[in-house]
């Protein structure tokens, strides 16, 4: 069949949106061969060319949303012959039509892998020399350049060069009119990344604490100072459509409240843990392996999983699964929204592995690259946001999963250790549960095992 469907490249997918066309009308494919890129709710992904032939006919523009199912082109013979004709008709009228969006969010029922903003996380970000998630990484700006809506292929500039900016830069640039063939790019090779695009947007249309290009010149210097008057305003609202992956997000937010949850909270003594952190990084130092904080509450909290199995479940309607497995996700923050990788069988793996392999699906995610089984089957979700100075928080459940940890920042504190005052490192741990799988006592009796195995770290080697 020579017609080219918007397939289900996820559980959670129920639309997709064209990032990219990598084939040209008129081209010829074969069959396997990656002729677009799909934008997910989850990630960007390929897709492959089901057919040989000649790909006659792109029926959906890059950035259109259309839901599973539907036809986007056609590969034939090269003639023509199956290409839909101009003009409407009883039989062609369906094909000359351009799909309208479909309704957003993803399946109610299935495995959740987005989680709020408040309880987003890189899980290399607390260390103090990784690079912060604002800023472009080479693999996030290699990700897959999208062209015009109205272009099949990536827009060339006057010297016959393909534009090189992520989708999300194309989006923002088509919001504000911004011609992204003038823009100069400031990142790896000459790309186009979003700063390079938000401070040509002007300052009475730029959303809320976007930057802008100084306008001012320099004022000359002069024996009377006098006060500039106050400059009128006629900044107005600007509406920013939602993105795929956030509105999954929304969705599922919707769909946690509803979950009977209660949150349980205690305060971590992580100076034997922060000390064992130094020393385990100090004898690493020539393998270039670093592990960071989010790296020990992986591995503690699937080993605390393993000894309750009844934290290691799901709601599942009329029962409560147990999972065999101790999948544990790490809640990551992207430009447009959340992810959760997960680190399957955290409890079996060592610590330089769950290093590794943590730091690996971090960057993935940033690029957009994660495959479905990277980013589903979790039993258990970690959200740090202790080094971004905050405290302590609630975390939103991340359904089915029967709890989500909240990890504040590690700060000095006086404290009363036997009969004295003295300084130890603190943290405070937050943790949200179902109440339909987990009851308060045993609740508790998980959160205090984790933390017992925090404040005493060398068990989490044995």
């Amino acid at each position: 069949m020579p017609d080219v469907f918007m397939p289900r490249l996820s559980d959670t997918m129920e639309e997709g949106t064209i990032a990219q066309w990598l084939v040209a009308e008129g081209a010829t494919v074969e069959r396997g061969a990656i002729i677009a890129e799909i934008e997910t709710d989850k990630a960007v992904m390929d897709l492959e060319a089901y057919d040989s032939g000649v790909l006659e006919k792109i029926l959906v523009g890059v950035g259109q949303v259309v839901p599973i199912g539907e036809k986007i082109a056609i590969i034939g013979d090269g003639s023509g012959a199956t290409t839909p004709p101009s003009t409407s008709s009883s039989n062609g009228a369906a094909a000359d039509a351009a799909p309208a969006p479909a309704d957003s969010g993803s399946n109610a029922s299935s495995q959740a892998e987005t989680v709020t903003a408040e309880s987003a996380v890189d899980p290399a970000a607390d260390d103090e020399s990784e690079t912060t998630e604002s800023e472009p990484t080479e693999d996030a700006a290699a990700q897959a350049e999208s062209g015009d809506v109205e272009s099949a292929t990536a827009p060339e500039v006057a010297d016959g060069s393909q534009l090189k900016a992520s989708p999300v830069v194309r989006s923002l640039a088509r919001t504000h009119g911004i011609d992204l063939s003038s823009v100069k790019g400031t990142g790896p090779g000459g790309r186009i990344i979003r700063v390079d695009v938000e401070g040509l947007i002007p300052a009475d249309n730029a959303a809320p604490g976007a930057p802008t290009r100084a306008a001012s010149a320099p004022a000359t210097a002069s024996t009377t100072a006098t006060p500039a008057a106050p400059v009128a305003t006629t900044a107005e609202d600007t509406r920013i459509p939602l993105s795929t992956i956030r509105k999954v997000t929304a969705k599922r937010l919707s769909e946690a409240a509803l979950v009977p949850a209660f949150q349980l909270t205690t305060v971590l003594d992580a100076t034997e843990l922060s000390a064992l952190r130094t020393q385990i990084n100090a004898n690493l130092a020539e393998s270039g392996v670093k592990i960071s904080v989010t790296d020990l509450l992986i591995k503690a909290s699937a080993i605390a999983l393993r000894a309750h199995p009844e934290a290691n479940a799901a709601f599942d309607g009329d029962a409560i699964i147990r999972r065999g497995h101790v999948n544990v996700g790490v809640a990551v923050a992207l430009e447009d929204g959340l992810i959760v990788p997960v680190i399957k069988d955290a409890d079996i793996k060592s610590l330089s592995q769950i290093s590794l392999e943590a730091k690996a699906l971090a960057k993935k995610a940033r690029a957009g690259k994660l495959t479905p089984g990277e980013f589903s089957g979790g039993s258990f979700t970690i959200s740090n946001l202790g080094m971004f100075g905050i405290d302590s928080f609630t975390a939103v459940l991340n359904p089915p999963e029967a709890a989500i940890l909240a990890v504040g920042s590690t700060v000095d504190e006086p404290v009363v250790v036997d009969g004295e005052v003295t300084i130890r490192a603190r943290s405070r741990l937050t943790m949200t549960v179902d109440h339909r799988v987990l009851d308060g006592a045993m609740g508790a009796a998980f959160l205090r095992d984790l933390t017992d195995l925090l404040a005493n770290p060398l068990r989490i080697l044995v």
